[in-house]
């Protein structure tokens, strides 16, 4: 009899990132996936997993008033709580740092129910820089059976914090098998406003830059400053349109609204279905973002990232030359977005330092180990030798 794998997602990344895995479980022998939607961000997670024709087996019931992260967690605890008592599931999957990852691993430990956190080791070193997000990781990591280190400098920051090395598998960030099916499956955009746009940029030979804004530290003045960059460079590059899929946060809409609503060659849209983002990315000349999936996606396609914080847990990116770390501040963003448009600057295609496209064939087998079945990869594969970006 098969054992279940709960895969546990909230948040559309936690869904991009668990499908391949998903995927790559269904027929296994051994095990068996079941999905389970926290219910953090209603919509999108099913949206995101539909790209891979999947559907959450699993929905939570977690209705929000005042959209607190302690009012989120104490919703979750319970259901996830609820969800294990029935289930009884070999192992929970977790992915990345969110509030959603964080209950589910909670409510795992609370039950001896082994967790698998898919993206460990992801580490900035300032608790408030991701915040929330660099605490919830360094939470999780402290009970975590098995920690899916997307590269060897996670695994590196894993080991430095006295983890057992016998618990890190290093297999590659599943973003990249994601984002490389999605790519190959080359489905028409969706969005009403992409489809404009590209037919503009077809007829005039425009360029395009993305850009995204989402993380609470950079709400307000950090935002502002941004945003009124985007502008600059719009102005200054008559060629350039400009697309920013707006947060659904009415406050963070209402402010890039408010500075660039009304832009001849800028495009405000709701969030993107993923297959729509990543046609975008596949055209894109350059990308603005705070994201760390987008940091991850982008370098398949070669396309220039500037990282809009002043840290980032994705330094491979940046040492890799496929990003740039320039803050939020306005004259160097402008700096640098001028250098990057001004050369045509192109990354090599097929050099993605986070993965080749295999990583969740390495989590299944990571998880056949931690749920007691027989596998045959080693435990610690060179990864970086494996995708050739050493």
């Amino acid at each position: 009899m098969s054992k279940e794998v709960l895969l546990v997602a909230g948040t559309r990344p936690e869904a991009v990132k668990i499908a391949p895995v998903a995927i790559a479980l269904r027929g296994h022998p051994g095990l068996r996936p079941t999905i389970v939607h926290s219910g953090q961000h209603a919509g999108m997670v099913e949206q995101a997993l539909s790209a891979f024709d999947l559907v959450p087996d699993v929905r939570l019931d977690v209705p929000r008033v005042n959209g607190t992260q302690a009012e989120l967690v104490s919703r979750l605890l319970p259901e996830f709580d609820a969800v294990l008592e029935e289930r009884d599931p070999a192992v929970t999957l977790v992915q990345g740092d969110t509030t959603t990852t964080l209950a589910a691993a909670l409510a795992s430990f609370w039950r001896g129910i082994p967790v698998a956190h898919l993206e460990a080791g992801l580490r900035t070193g300032d608790l408030y820089g991701p915040f929330p997000e660099e605490g919830n990781r360094q939470m999780i990591s402290r009970i975590t059976s098995l920690h899916l280190a997307p590269t060897d400098d996670a695994a590196n920051a894993l080991n430095v914090e006295s983890l057992p090395d016998s618990h890190i598998v290093v297999t590659g960030n599943t973003v990249v098998d994601a984002v490389q099916r999605v790519a190959a499956a080359d489905l028409p955009a969706s969005s009403p406003d992409l489809v404009a746009l590209e037919r503009t940029l077809d007829a005039t030979g425009g360029r395009l830059m993305l850009v995204t804004v989402h993380r609470r530290e950079s709400w307000g003045r950090p935002l502002m400053r941004v945003l009124n960059a985007v502008r600059a460079i719009a102005d200054r590059h008559p060629d350039v349109h400009v697309l920013i899929p707006a947060h659904p946060n009415p406050g963070v809409r209402e402010q890039v609204v408010s500075l660039l609503g009304g832009h001849e060659r800028v495009v405000i849209t709701d969030p993107l279905d993923y297959p729509d983002l990543v046609r975008v990315l596949r055209r894109a000349a350059l990308v603005l973002t705070d994201s760390g999936g987008i940091q991850e996606e982008a370098p398949t396609f070669g396309v220039p990232v500037l990282v809009l914080r002043e840290t980032t847990e994705r330094m491979l990116a940046v040492d890799a030359g496929c990003a740039w770390l320039v803050g939020t501040d306005t004259t160097r963003i402008l700096a640098e977005a001028g250098w990057v448009l001004g050369s045509r600057l192109r990354l090599p295609l097929g050099r993605n330092p986070f993965g080749d496209g295999r990583a969740a064939v390495r989590v299944c087998s990571a998880l056949e180990r931690l749920a007691g079945l027989p596998t045959a990869l080693p435990r610690r594969e060179p990864f970086a030798t494996l995708v050739g970006v050493r």
